[in-house]
């Protein structure tokens, strides 16, 4: 397993530019996680490479980080979880196994506070 180790790795990775988004025309309090989102999505791209979740299939694991957040300290990896769905609808920030989300919600954890936590 490659291992994506910053958002830039994961830009390389997929052979896109770097540059982030424009979110000056957003509230400012939702900037950081408007662009958190975008970071999340561009790594969990490269570290699933070719693999996209199957909603229609219930037999295909989809896994993703959990998180716990704890009052003065703050957000903290859990652990990860998987899920099946017969839902059409997917999600960007799930993984082909429970190895890259453990990975990701360990290494990422700061992006992922960025996306989920309103400070």
């Amino acid at each position: 397993m490659e291992k994506i180790k910053t958002f830039e790795d994961a830009c390389r990775k997929l052979g896109i530019t770097e540059k982030l988004p424009e979110v000056s025309m957003l509230p400012k309090d939702q900037q950081e996680a408007i662009i958190a989102h975008y970071k999340l999505m561009i790594i969990a791209q490269a570290l699933n490479g070719k693999w996209k979740p199957d909603w229609t299939n219930d037999n295909q694991y989809k896994y993703y980080p959990w998180f716990n957040m704890e009052s003065g300290s703050g957000l903290s990896f859990h652990g990860c979880a998987y899920w099946s769905s017969y839902s059409p609808v997917g999600s960007r920030l799930c993984f082909k196994s429970r190895e890259l989300a453990e990975y990701a919600g360990k290494r990422f954890k700061d992006l992922y506070e960025q996306y989920f936590v309103i400070k």
